[in-house]
């Protein structure tokens, strides 16, 4: 048993690493005992955190709006995550950290205490951040790399016509609709898009999958050591190198805030 949980941590480095799709086996095994469904989308229902997040939606949108106001200053996705420069090249996808993979940005909760303290409260977050789609910004078909959690979009701001803005997720299509939550299995083909002439921003949340016992121990102690990763590791090393910059382009625009 000890041999064969230190080769799965093993391989769930190396996807997180590589970014590479774990095998089929591995996604069955997980599929079988999960509590919840395995289909592309799931049941907003399902999930007692949706509700959560949608009933703070105004004080979560207006802390995404206040980021805004800071756009330019913003880390791209790749600037944090360079080993998935294939998702985006270009300073198009913007995001603000809350959380990744259990390491909280506690500069970024002070700053957006109220969205920070919602995420908190919810048992399993492992990774939060506004993301920031610029006009005609497309993210190609990808796979992500584990089925050990389960994706979230809180849509915080949507331009019109929203029916120009989406993602599909396992050949199924959807829109995003302010206040609303999509919840998806981001191990099947997904790709997202924004043909509008706006931003648009989601909350963007890995949440813990809800799964039977033992492979739940099982889950939470690879996602530990996942966090453990190099590849998180150079992730948290480029936030922290930014922040010093970050935090002086916020103090300056707080300061020509003032009355």
């Amino acid at each position: 048993m000890i041999a064969l949980l230190r080769r799965l941590i093993a391989l769930i480095q190396q996807v997180a690493q590589a970014n590479r799709l774990v095998p089929d086996l591995v996604h069955r095994l997980y599929g079988r005992f999960s509590l919840v469904g395995t289909e592309p989308f799931l049941d907003r229902d399902q999930f007692d955190w949706t509700h959560l997040l949608e009933s703070h939606y105004p004080a979560i949108r207006e802390e995404a709006e206040q980021v805004l106001r800071v756009r330019d200053a913003l880390p791209n996705f790749q600037d944090i995550a360079p080993d998935d420069i294939q998702l985006s090249d270009d300073d198009r996808w913007k995001t603000y950290w809350f959380v990744g993979y259990d390491l909280w940005d506690d500069a970024n909760c002070i700053r957006s205490p109220r969205t920070a303290a919602v995420l908190r409260a919810i048992p399993g977050m492992t990774t939060a951040f506004f993301s920031i789609l610029a006009p005609g910004k497309d993210l190609p078909p990808h796979v992500g790399p584990y089925r050990g959690v389960l994706r979230h979009h809180l849509a915080l701001i949507v331009p019109e016509p929203a029916e120009q803005a989406g993602i599909e997720v396992g050949g199924e299509v959807r829109h995003w609709e302010e206040g609303r939550s999509l919840t998806f299995d981001d191990t099947y083909v997904h790709r997202a898009w924004n043909d509008t002439d706006g931003v648009r921003v989601v909350l963007f949340c890995d949440i813990v999958r809800p799964l039977r016992w033992p492979l739940s121990w099982l889950n939470r102690l690879i996602i530990t050591s996942v966090a453990r990763s190099p590849f998180i590791k150079r992730a948290r090393a480029q936030h922290v190198a930014r922040e010093q910059a970050f935090a002086a382009q916020w103090a300056e625009h707080a300061e020509v805030g003032r009355p």
